[in-house]
């Protein structure tokens, strides 16, 4: 079986962004990058399948700069066998439908029987590049998934919908994304480390399709008001009522 999963280079969430003078970029220095965490599950969920088959290979694909290396590397550490970079220099302003047909275009050549990747990228929550993705392949898109079993050809997948759960099936190949609790995804231990430094990384210059984001402006969230204290011992108690219920209107 051979496995693609499509990774992404994001902001590490305990970053801190600060915006760059030009108002429209984040500005570079001390930001740490990681995979998107949604793809751990991916790449951890691609891993095990292979394991479960004794045989396959697994393929890690991103869009971005020569900066998204160090992600491929993490996933080959973790134990894919070889990676491939479509090289943009547009792709911080690409959207999704760019992103997703590059990909797309990849994927062909490769023949593969699964595609795996993130339900969401936590940068840009924009939550549309797998659907595209399958859309463009093709393929069946089974979203979400808590769990994953493949037999006989079909992929079955269990989600949370709801007020329930909810199984669906689609035959391979497939494209499937990952939902947090599907795997615990492993750290890469130092023999993989090392081992990674000699797998296959290619990489490809590509130009991404003029997509439709502008950035405008960017600005800092609203500043939370600090907090009052309206009185001390029972006699308080009716005074924060009060302003829970006309000011904060909570109650």
């Amino acid at each position: 079986m051979k496995i693609v999963v499509c990774v992404k280079r994001v902001p590490d969430t305990e970053t801190k962004v600060v915006i760059g003078g030009d108002g429209l970029s984040i500005e570079p220095a001390d930001v740490k990058y990681v995979m998107n965490p949604y793809d751990e599950y991916a790449v951890e969920e691609a891993l095990k399948l292979k394991e479960a088959a004794g045989e396959g290979e697994v393929i890690v694909l991103t869009v971005g700069s020569e900066d998204a290396q160090p992600v491929m590397r993490t996933a080959m550490a973790m134990g894919a066998d070889s990676g491939i970079l479509l090289k943009a220099e547009n792709a911080a302003l690409a959207d999704g439908l760019s992103v997703a047909k590059a990909l797309a275009d990849e994927i062909k050549t490769l023949e593969a029987d699964l595609i795996l990747t993130g339900k969401i990228a936590i940068d840009g929550y924009g939550h549309q590049v797998a659907c595209m993705l399958g859309e463009l392949l093709g393929m069946p898109v089974l979203p979400t998934a808590k769990t994953l079993e493949i037999a006989d050809g079909v992929a079955t997948i269990h989600r949370d919908i709801e007020g329930g759960k909810e199984t669906v099936t689609a035959r391979t190949p497939c494209v499937i994304t990952a939902e947090k609790g599907l795997n615990d995804p492993r750290y890469p231990a130092l023999k993989g480390i090392m081992q990674a430094k000699r797998k296959p990384l290619e990489i490809k210059d590509i130009e991404l399709e003029s997509g439709g984001i502008e950035i405008l402006e960017m600005t800092y969230p609203a500043k939370k008001p600090e907090g009052r204290i309206v009185g001390e011992g029972p006699e308080a108690a009716a005074e924060l009522v009060k302003l829970l219920r006309d000011e904060a209107q909570v109650i």
